[in-house]
């Protein structure tokens, strides 16, 4: 399985677009295009997340978590995440560590370098038993019980 973006390749420099607007950054917070491809035969649906383990908090930050995206689906559109397009029927976003239930771009203290995984997760349900309210760990409970394969892209923020 493969994810890749219109928007940066592996170890690129997460473009400003997708860059928090808040807590000192004034980007625009648009999530970026994601597509993913080769996914394993029985996949029933899909879970996206971004995740910084960077981050000075001791279990890193949620940045976007996206649940029960159909099968059919093998992109999300830059902006799914941020409300300029829709996402795929039956999506559902949850809480991230911003305290909302959409994109959070990135937004380290200044002066460190971050890591912002972006990964996809194939699974062997339609869909898992969470709402906005989840948290992206009870997503990655969740997904710990039903995943076919995995695949990540990562970007640096400083």
């Amino acid at each position: 399985m493969r994810i890749y973006s219109q928007d940066f390749n592996e170890g690129d420099k997460l473009p400003e677009k997708h860059v928090f607007n808040g807590m000192g950054y004034q980007g625009e917070n648009v999530s970026p295009h994601l597509a993913w491809e080769n996914a394993p035969q029985g996949t029933k649906s899909f879970v996206v997340t971004c995740y910084d383990p960077d981050a000075p908090t001791g279990s890193g930050w949620w940045h976007w978590v996206v649940a029960n995206i159909p099968a059919s689906t093998t992109a999300l559109a830059q902006g799914a995440g941020s409300g300029v397009v829709s996402l795929p029927a039956g999506a559902v976003q949850t809480r991230t560590d911003f305290g909302q239930a959409s994109y959070g771009g990135a937004a380290p203290p200044k002066g460190e370098s971050h890591r912002y995984i972006f990964s996809v997760h194939a699974l062997d349900v339609d869909n898992i038993d969470v709402d906005e309210g989840a948290s992206g760990a009870m997503v990655g409970f969740n997904v710990h019980f039903h995943v076919l394969a995995s695949a990540s892209l990562t970007a640096m923020y400083s």
